[in-house]
């Protein structure tokens, strides 16, 4: 008998074409060309305030660091102004823990992504990683709470990830 994989690796394999797709699209951005650069954060600031704001309608979900502000920052230090954001709202608790699962995530990437920031190009929105700990706590509180969760519940946190996923790539 084959070991359940658990809900947090089931989450990433359902995602995982969506999250290739998210990262096809913003690696056509040259984050070393201002102008591009610029436009990769607005692209991020069309998706980002709507799942932050859609986020903080649900209380039960683990603490978690905005980055909205640091978005906006950026951008007006590169002198171009937020964009209006897209809509975003995850239908239920189960799917914003599914989106909370994917912007939490985007800051992994973020990490990596602020390397290729030339220097004294603001980069604190992409250079806004995890504190120590944070990320793995976010996963173990992902995997407690479906732990307890009906496979509906599951499912629609599937969802709101892939919704998040889609949101971010129309974003693009």
């Amino acid at each position: 008998m084959t070991a359940d994989p658990g809900f947090v690796q089931r989450l990433r394999a359902a995602s995982g074409p969506a999250h290739d797709r998210v990262d096809t699209a913003y690696g056509a951005f040259r984050l070393d060309d201002r102008d591009d650069y610029a436009a990769f954060l607005t692209a991020h600031a069309r998706a980002l305030p709507a799942v932050e704001a859609a986020l903080a309608n649900h209380p039960d979900l683990p603490s978690w660091r905005e980055r909205t502000s640091l978005l906006g920052g950026d951008l007006a230090d590169l002198g171009w102004t937020m964009p209006t954001p897209l809509p975003f709202a995850p239908d239920g608790d189960a799917a914003a823990w599914g989106a909370l699962y994917v912007t939490e995530g985007s800051r992994l990437g973020g990490t990596l992504l602020a390397r290729s920031v030339a220097a004294g190009w603001p980069s604190r929105y992409l250079g806004a990683r995890h504190l120590p700990g944070e990320w793995r706590a976010l996963l173990a509180a992902i995997e407690t709470r479906a732990a307890d969760a009906s496979p509906e519940w599951q499912a629609a946190a599937v969802a709101g990830a892939m919704a998040c996923f889609a949101l971010y790539e129309r974003a693009a």
